[in-house]
C-alpha cells in the first residue's frame, strides 16, 4: 500500500513541473521577460521549459526517480531564492511555503526510491540463496541416488540380491519461526497416525 501512496504522490509531485514546463515553452516571450526581470540572462526560457517537462516526466514515469529528485530539488530552491525572496508580500511567502513543500515532496521521493532499490536488493539476495540451496538438495538427492545404483549394481554382479530400497521419508523445508533458516520436519502422510 505504501509503494501505491508513494507512485500516486511522485506523480502528483511530477504534475506540476509537467503543467509549469509546458506553460513556459507555450509562452517563451512571457517566460523570458519573467527571466530577465530578476536579473538573470536571457535565452533561459526553452531551456528551463524543457528541463521542467522532461524532469517532470521522468518523475513520473519512475525514471531515474533519486537523480531526478535532486536536480528538481535543486531548481526548485533556485526558484525560491530568485522569483520568491520578497517574504513580506503574503503571495511571495505562499509560494516560498509552497515551493518549500515541494522540496519535502522531492526529498521524501528520493528517500522512498532509495528504500525501495534497498529491499529489491535484499530480495534479489534472498532468492539466489533459496535457489542454491535448492540445487544443492537436488544435487544430494542425486548423488544419494546413484550411490544407491552403484550398490545394486555391485551387489547384482557378485550375484547377492540386492538390498531392499531404503524408505525414504518425505520432508518440507518450511521458515516456522521466522528467522530466515528453513526447518526441516517430516511430512505427514494420511496414513501416519
Amino acid at each position: 500500500m505504501s509503494k501505491i501512496a508513494a507512485i500516486i504522490g511522485r506523480f502528483l509531485i511530477a504534475l506540476i513541473f509537467i503543467y509549469a514546463g509546458a506553460g513556459k515553452l507555450m509562452d517563451v516571450a512571457g517566460t523570458e521577460a519573467m527571466i530577465t526581470g530578476v536579473g538573470l540572462p536571457s535565452g533561459l526560457a526553452i531551456p528551463t521549459g524543457i528541463f521542467e517537462l522532461v524532469a517532470g516526466l521522468c518523475l513520473a514515469a519512475g525514471f531515474m526517480v533519486r537523480l531526478v529528485a535532486i536536480l528538481l530539488a535543486g531548481f526548485t530552491a533556485l526558484a525560491i531564492l530568485f522569483f520568491h525572496n520578497q517574504l513580506a508580500d503574503p503571495m511571495e511567502l505562499l509560494m516560498a511555503l509552497k515551493d518549500l513543500a515541494i522540496l519535502g515532496g522531492l526529498a521524501l521521493a528520493f528517500a522512498h526510491s532509495q528504500m525501495w532499490s534497498h529491499y529489491y536488493a535484499i530480495s534479489r539476495e534472498r532468492r539466489s540463496e533459496k535457489m542454491a540451496r535448492s540445487a544443492e538438495e537436488r544435487v544430494h538427492e542425486a548423488e544419494l541416488r546413484a550411490a544407491r545404483a552403484e550398490a545394486r549394481a555391485e551387489a547384482l554382479s557378485h550375484g547377492r540380491e540386492p538390498a531392499a530400497e531404503p524408505v525414504t521419508t518425505h520432508t518440507v523445508a518450511t521458515d516456522t519461526d521466522g528467522d530466515g533458516i528453513l526447518d526441516t520436519r517430516r511430512r505427514r502422510r494420511w496414513f501416519d497416525w
